[in-house]
This record gives structure tokens, sequence and C-alpha cells, in this order.
């Protein structure tokens, strides 16, 4: 069984999730968001640092997921996203956690079955998949999605070379 942190970055807001699988059984651990203070931008990243390093510490997930950027109509607000990402990368990197990256639209798929879903929809999944009552906040529900997508890309990756046969018809060299 892995325990996954998943990380929904933000400058304001950062989610996180966390989630013990085993092949296709998940389990829910825990949720939250960092949120920063209002000031000049480090110290927003510094507490992003400071709050995922002490989720990690408490925890000690073996794996960890964060939305890749997307590049939106404002360019500033991609840079600061950028950048609290760079923060969460390094605080996860510091503790020696494996990491991937996925776009919000495969994790979208992953979850929902359609890339190009709503918020509530992957919130409503999310809660489906885990067996959660409680509501959940927008950005924490959005890192489970991402820990469920991780968890089920590794499970499909062991099952894919696992397989014994293969399709000659599907090795084109």
């Amino acid at each position: 069984m892995a325990l996954i942190l998943g990380v929904d970055p933000g400058s304001r807001i950062t989610g996180y999730g966390l989630i013990n699988a085993a092949g296709s059984r998940l389990e829910y651990v825990d949720c939250g968001c960092i949120r920063t203070e209002a000031g000049p931008l480090p110290q927003r990243l510094q507490q992003i640092f400071d709050g995922l390093t002490t989720i990690i510490e408490r925890y000690s997930p073996q794996q960890a997921a964060i939305e890749e950027v997307f590049m939106g109509r404002n360019a500033a607000s991609a840079l600061k996203l950028g950048q609290a990402r760079g923060s969460a990368i390094i605080a996860c990197l510091r503790h020696q956690l494996p990491l991937e990256e996925y776009s919000a639209r495969k994790v979208k798929q992953a979850i929902v079955g359609r890339g190009a879903a709503e918020k509530h929809q992957v919130q409503h999944m999310v809660k489906a998949l885990l067996g959660i009552n409680q509501n959940l906040q927008e950005d924490a529900a959005d890192a489970l999605a991402i820990a469920i997508c991780h968890a089920n890309t590794q499970a499909s990756l062991v099952r894919m070379a696992g397989a014994r046969r293969f399709s000659k018809r599907r090795l084109k060299i």
C-alpha cells in the first residue's frame, strides 16, 4: 500500500490530499488547504514550502503528484502559479519523494472520464471514489483528484508491466 500526496498549487491557496492506494483500492487519509497570508510573494512561497514540509513530515508519504502549470489569459497569474508550484516541488524533493506531474485535463479525464469536466463534477467523483460524506474544499478536492490520477496511472503501469502476452499487430516498430 502506497501513501500518495496530491498537491494543487496556488499562490493564495494550495490544496493537499493524501490517499492510500493498493492496486485499484483507494482509501482517504486526509486533505486540506494551505492558505497564505496577504503579503509579498516570497513570504507566501515560504508559507507553501513550510506548510507542505509539515504535512510531509507528519504523514511520510511514499509518492507525490502535482498539477502542471497551465497558461490562462493572465501571464502574471501563470508566473505566480509557476512559482507556487516550484515551492511545492522543492518541499517534496527535499524529502526525496518521487514526484509526477499531471495536466488538469488528464486529472479530469481520470476522475470524471471527460477532460473538460467542471469543478463540481470532479468534487462529486472524488467524494464517491473515496467514500467521503462531508463537503470538501475545492482545492483539497482537486489535490485528492491528482493523487487518485497518480494512483490509477501507477496501477495501470504495473498491470502493463505484468502482461504476459502481446498482440503482434500492436508491436509495429
